[in-house]
């Protein structure tokens, strides 16, 4: 005898051995129960999920030679005919080739005659969308009022393209996909009764890699005791499937939130050795980071009998929710990449690369904004602070002794244009400010001149002070080396828009206006409400907090600035490039030459300054 595949020998032949849709069960056995039968009904899903197996169990209930049941013999010529598919008055119909008026004319004709050996005659139409518009009009009247010997049932996978004039006169019925462990718990009744032996985790992998379909499950899981001799172990499986193994991402993690790039390319080349897919590989770091974002925000989701549950809680309690978030992102996305780049490898590198670049080792977890971390670097001196004067001598002790005279340090080397600017540490630049440094034969220094104006006081009269002017106020702080006081560097624009944001919270910062500073309080001005509300507002502050060592208190006035922000700055230079070049262009000679040799103008709004150096 020919070997019969797992799909059609474990085929449910009754509504009690059918897996994953008890809700279509229920309707339909108590409507058989009741005598309250429909002439049509209309299943619908996904392939795999159950369609024809119901209407062979619908039709074995309708013909039984016991009566009109929910619960068929099995034994009867009815029964046994319709499961071996040779019962008269069942026809299975397949739309995708019988899919004319011509092929729905003739079914019809033949529907007015009584059946032959049954009870009802029962047409099954599968993937029934497939039809022309001209055949579900010849269909149409039959459907609504057919003989009463005559029952209808429509499969299809696509509901969507079914008209809804058919829709209206059938009963739908939507199957659903089957839950993982639904396969599971079928696959081991399956093997256990073929004797085979199994290992949960495989038949876990087997039922991910079906995606809801029982008969795809089914399939693998026979061509996976081919494969294995026999022996389903979760090595031999993950083999055949191609997936990757659960301890692979996890050091890929730990190796994206440490940083370390070498162990990321250790494990890419691994995956090639083993000749495993890439994108796969994306899609499983994709699950594996949502399954760590659940733990974050519910702890009781994790499943403890998963081998990965230690490490999903760890990364849960190491990793922060935007990292996360982050990386989960890139992986999405990168897999829809690797279409395009040059090869898989590539993409996959450059993904894990991107997560680095991005991520690196902020991987960690936030610390409390009065405690510092250890693993986490301190904010480097920018270039704009560094040549901030080294030392203040010690002023005369004379009661009218004017300011103390400042130098300044060596003009730093220019950066590379790739270098983000970062910012100082405001207690190192008020070291730097108050703290003298001894020189053995100290040269006089001239004594730099004031300008005492409502903005307080600056140096002058250096190219290496104009940039760094501090106000009055500003540097009595710096002097009084108050931990708990906020001191800006510079201008509040200028100082926002060197924060390391994105998003709404730069959007924040750049739109906003120092109003006062009270020791540890800053007060902002916003042009509107929903930018001092939210999460934008508590990233600012968890920036502030990190770069000033103390806690900040922001708080928040709205109304229309005076043009004093970073963006309002921005529009400012911006209109006067677009003036400046409209001018330019207007006073150009080969332009002039143009107006006046042949009629032409400058078409108004045509004209675009170029990007600033």
């Amino acid at each position: 005898m020919s070997y019969l595949v797992l799909a059609r020998k474990w085929r449910p032949r009754s509504f009690d051995t059918l897996v994953g849709q008890d809700h279509v069960v229920r309707a339909l056995t108590h409507a058989l129960t009741t005598q309250r039968l429909h002439h049509a009904w209309l299943f619908t899903g996904t392939r795999g999920v159950g369609k024809t197996t119901l209407s062979r169990i619908l039709a074995k209930s309708l013909n039984c030679e016991t009566g009109i049941t929910a619960t068929p013999c099995g034994v009867c010529q009815a029964c046994t005919e319709i499961d071996q598919g040779r019962f008269v008055d069942y026809l299975e119909l397949d739309a995708a080739s019988n899919r004319g008026v011509d092929e729905m004319t003739q079914l019809l004709e033949q529907a007015v005659y009584s059946p032959s050996a049954g009870r009802f005659k029962v047409y099954m139409i599968d993937e029934v969308h497939m039809l022309t518009g001209h055949a579900f009009n010849a269909m149409l009247k039959t459907l609504e009022e057919p003989p009463a010997h005559v029952k209808f049932i429509l499969a299809t996978t696509d509901p969507q393209k079914i008209p809804v004039t058919v829709l209206s006169r059938c009963l739908q019925f939507n199957l659903k996909q089957m839950p993982g462990e639904a396969i599971v718990g079928h696959l081991e009744n399956v093997l256990g009764q073929e004797q085979i032996p199994f290992e949960v985790p495989a038949l876990r992998l087997l039922g991910q890699a079906a995606a809801g379909s029982m008969r795809d499950a089914l399939s693998l899981t026979d061509q996976a005791i081919a494969y294995s001799a026999s022996n389903l172990t979760e090595e031999a499986v993950r083999g055949m499937l191609g997936t990757i193994d659960q301890r692979h991402l996890v050091r890929l993690l730990d190796a994206l939130q440490s940083g370390q790039a070498p162990a990321v390319l250790e494990i890419a080349d691994e995956l090639a050795t083993r000749g495993l897919s890439y994108r796969a590989a994306l899609a499983d770091l994709a699950v594996l980071l949502s399954r760590i974002a659940i733990a974050q925000r519910v702890s009781a989701a994790v499943d403890e009998s998963d081998p990965v549950a230690l490490d999903i809680r760890r990364f849960a309690a190491s990793l922060h929710p935007d990292v996360v978030q982050l990386f989960y992102t890139v992986a999405v996305h990168s897999r829809s990449e690797l279409a395009i780049a040059p090869d898989e490898y590539a993409g996959f590198v450059m993904a894990c690369l991107r997560m680095l670049s991005l991520g690196g080792t902020s991987g960690v977890a936030m610390p409390a904004p009065d405690s510092v971390s250890p693993n986490v670097s301190k904010p480097t001196p920018s270039i704009a602070t560094a040549a901030v004067p080294a030392q203040v001598p010690a002023a005369p002790a004379t009661p009218a002794a004017s300011p103390p005279a400042m130098t300044s340090s060596a003009p730093p080397t220019p950066p590379t244009p790739t270098t983000p600017p970062t910012l100082p540490t405001p207690k190192a630049v008020s070291k730097s400010l108050v703290t003298p440094k001894p020189e053995p034969e100290p040269e006089p220094e001239p004594e730099p001149e004031f300008d005492n104006d409502d903005e307080g006081f600056g140096f002058q009269g250096t190219a290496e002070h104009d940039q760094y002017s501090l106000s009055a106020e500003d540097y009595e702080r710096m002097q009084a080396s108050n931990s708990d006081t906020i001191v800006l560097p510079e201008p509040w624009a200028a100082f926002a828009a060197k924060l390391p944001l994105s998003g709404l919270a730069e959007q924040l910062a750049r739109q906003s206006e120092c109003v006062a500073i009270n020791k540890h309080q800053l007060t902002l001005r916003v042009p509107s409400k929903a930018l001092s509300e939210g999460a934008p507002v508590e990233r600012l502050r968890t920036v502030l907090n990190d770069y000033f060592g103390f806690k900040v208190e922001l708080l928040f006035e709205i109304g229309e600035g005076e043009g004093s922000s970073a963006h309002a700055l921005d529009l400012v230079a911006q209109q006067a490039r677009q003036e400046a070049a409209e001018v330019s262009i207007q006073k150009d000679p080969f332009v002039q030459a143009l107006i006046q040799d042949f009629g032409a103008k400058v078409v108004p709004g045509s004209i675009r300054p170029s990007s600033p150096a």
